[in-house]
């Protein structure tokens, strides 16, 4: 299942959750997204051509980042670029979240393995904006596929 996070006809994030994909290569994301996502599912045997990826030149203004959950429970805020608190999303063991645009805090759940994969160079802390977010309290929590919009 896939779900997509909007706000204001702008895409914020992509979720995909821990279901099986869909046989073969579906991607998620438009080309113009600084990150790509995809889901692949192939049959044993099935070879998928050796390659090389050339050098092409790309500007990145903003960071997107993929996080997989492994293992765990994460809470995920979504806020607005000027740090306006939208909704909350929980992920489990096997889902994927492409952040996309938006400011996002986390409060861990129950404790978590994760992966994070974001374009480089990293630049430490000139690469991101901090500011207060929401308490768990004040969460609203949306179950998977619903929006407030």
């Amino acid at each position: 299942m896939i779900e997509r996070i909007e706000h204001q006809g702008a895409e914020m994030a992509i979720i995909l959750r821990a279901v099986e994909p869909e046989s073969g290569i579906r991607f998620h994301t438009p080309p113009h997204y600084s990150q790509q996502l995809a889901s692949m599912r192939h049959p044993a045997g099935h070879v998928i051509q050796p390659h090389v990826h050339l050098p092409v030149p790309r500007a990145v203004a903003f960071t997107q980042e993929t996080l997989f959950l492994r293992r765990g429970r994460l809470r995920v805020d979504l806020y607005t670029d000027d740090h306006q608190y939208l909704e909350s999303r929980e992920l489990g063991p096997g889902d994927v979240i492409l952040l996309i645009r938006g400011g996002h805090g986390f409060e861990v759940l129950e404790e978590v393995d994760m992966v994070e994969v974001k374009q480089g160079p990293y630049v430490g802390e000139a690469d991101k904006s901090r500011f207060t977010g929401i308490t768990g309290s004040e969460a609203r929590t949306l179950p998977a596929g619903a929006s407030e919009e």
